[in-house]
């Protein structure tokens, strides 16, 4: 489905009824990405409406050309909450850069955050990022994939067995074909927001912190920093997996995730 919000017709998909949880993905794919790792353990929660945008200039959300900042993408991410959550309280979530905009978001209306999910988030400067070292190498797990897509996968996942194959196949690879390399250049180029997320006071919301030992495009220092931003925050720096967290470590993401969304003052639907 489709919502038009500040000249941006921005696609999405919803599963469940209940408060809105809207999730970002990363750069370079799409809603898949994060819907593939996340539904499968959040497909039976009650009174939790999963919302799943496509970012401009990603999956089937266009980057018109008054877009050219990251900055625009959080103008267009607010008109987008205001309008999926009728202007109510809601929970966000984001993976890697979808975890910038997601605290972004969160800033500017944290009288309706219930609560702030991050994933390997980007930010910033990525400081003492480990290097990329392959944890455990499966033989033959990137038989499930096409040739030139082998590359890919070796770069993104330090556990490579034939389940994270297929995660990358089914669910990163879509969206990857799908990336507008035009519009991403366009509106990500000045992909670094004028306000930092963290440079107000602390935010007070209930805020969960994941990220991977192993990750080498951004690290885990920073995200173990922002217990300094978050006084309610939990964090679990997860050994086993790099910035692929969501697809090395499905079972323990989607425990903490469980367990953190059971724990938020959800207000009855």
């Amino acid at each position: 489905m489709y919502r038009e919000v500040g000249g941006v017709r921005v696609h999405h998909v919803e599963h469940g009824g209940g408060v809105p949880f809207v999730v970002l993905h990363g750069a370079g794919v799409d809603h898949r990405e994060v819907v593939g790792a996340l539904e499968p353990a959040l497909a039976d929660l009650a009174g939790v409406r999963r919302v799943y945008p496509d970012l401009p200039a990603h999956g089937r959300t266009a980057a018109p050309a008054h877009l050219t900042s990251g900055d625009d993408v959080v103008e267009v991410l607010l008109r987008f909450v205001d309008r999926v959550t009728g202007g109510g309280p809601f929970v966000i979530a984001g993976h890697s850069l979808g975890g910038y905009l997601a605290r972004a978001v969160a800033a500017r209306r944290p009288d309706r955050v219930v609560g702030l999910a991050l994933v390997c988030p980007a930010g910033r400067t990525a400081r003492d990022v480990p290097p990329h070292r392959v944890l455990h190498d499966e033989p033959g797990a990137a038989d499930a994939l096409d040739r030139a897509d082998v590359p890919g996968f070796e770069e993104y996942l330090v556990v490579r067995t034939a389940r994270t194959a297929r995660a990358y196949r089914d669910h990163v690879l879509p969206g990857a074909r799908l990336c507008d390399e035009e519009g991403f250049g366009q509106v990500y180029g000045r992909w670094e927001l004028r306000d930092a997320p963290d440079a107000d006071a602390p935010q007070p919301y209930p805020t969960l912190v994941l990220a991977g030992r192993h990750d080498a495009s951004v690290g885990w220092a920073d995200a173990v920093r922002l217990l300094d931003v978050y006084p309610r925050a939990s964090l679990t720096v997860a050994d086993g997996a790099g910035h692929a967290l969501l697809h090395e470590q499905p079972d323990l993401v989607a425990a903490l995730l469980r367990h953190w969304l059971a724990g938020l003052a959800l207000p009855a639907a």
